[in-house]
């Protein structure tokens, strides 16, 4: 089983390879588009902003490689904070009163967290525990209501269906923590800068896909 973690020029490549190094996870990262069917299941981190990220993925023809690795191959994915944003369908961030489309793997849209009615200052960094909206699924093998992990986000992501929603968290408001539709998952959190809790969750990924 080998891991691919999509580097398309931005992403915390290394912390992700570092962390699945951690695990003991056999992985590769992936150049070019043209090399993911290399790899048995694929993370897609993401650091930025939503419409140049997705600008970049559409001009190295990432996104029809990516929807036709999910899709079309029954390939799993983890998408990581900006990643797991890319899984919706639009995003307001980045283009001034536009929206920019997103893979479509999880219908939804991604609005800044000011638009859900959070006031607070945003980014929202730091340590925030996680609320298991479905504790039966895979990603949380082992892993309880409470737990804390990592965030840095200004936006969220609003799945149309709400059994979408694996997990929520609270910043001032209650929003998308991790997100799943059947081989598709993303955590708006850093599993890989979330110590234990988040390794677990790089270590149910690999054995959900290794199934």
């Amino acid at each position: 089983m080998i891991i691919g973690i999509i580097n398309y020029g931005t992403g915390n490549i290394y912390s992700i390879s570092s962390a699945l190094n951690e695990i003991g996870a056999d992985h590769i990262v992936i150049n070019s588009s043209t090399e993911l069917f290399k790899a048995d299941a694929i993370i897609l981190p993401g650091v930025g902003s939503f419409s140049d990220t997705k600008k970049k993925l559409d001009e190295h023809y990432w996104t029809e490689e990516i929807i036709e690795f999910v899709t079309n191959k029954s390939k799993a994915i983890l998408g990581i904070c900006l990643g797991m944003q890319l899984l919706a369908d639009s995003s307001t961030e980045g283009l001034s009163n536009k929206v920019t489309p997103g893979l479509g793997l999880i219908p939804g849209r991604v609005d800044h967290l000011s638009t859900f009615g959070c006031n607070l200052r945003t980014p929202h960094v730091g340590w925030n525990s996680i609320n298991l909206i479905q504790n039966n699924h895979p990603m949380f093998e082992k892993i309880y209501d409470g737990t804390d992990f990592y965030f840095v986000h200004s936006f969220a992501f609003s799945p149309i269906n709400k059994n979408h929603v694996l997990a929520t968290t609270e910043y001032e408001i209650n929003f998308a923590a991790a997100v799943g539709n059947e081989r598709v998952w993303g955590t708006q959190f850093h599993p890989e800068k979330s110590s234990k809790a988040g390794f677990l969750i790089l270590k149910n990924f690999i054995d959900f896909v290794s199934c």
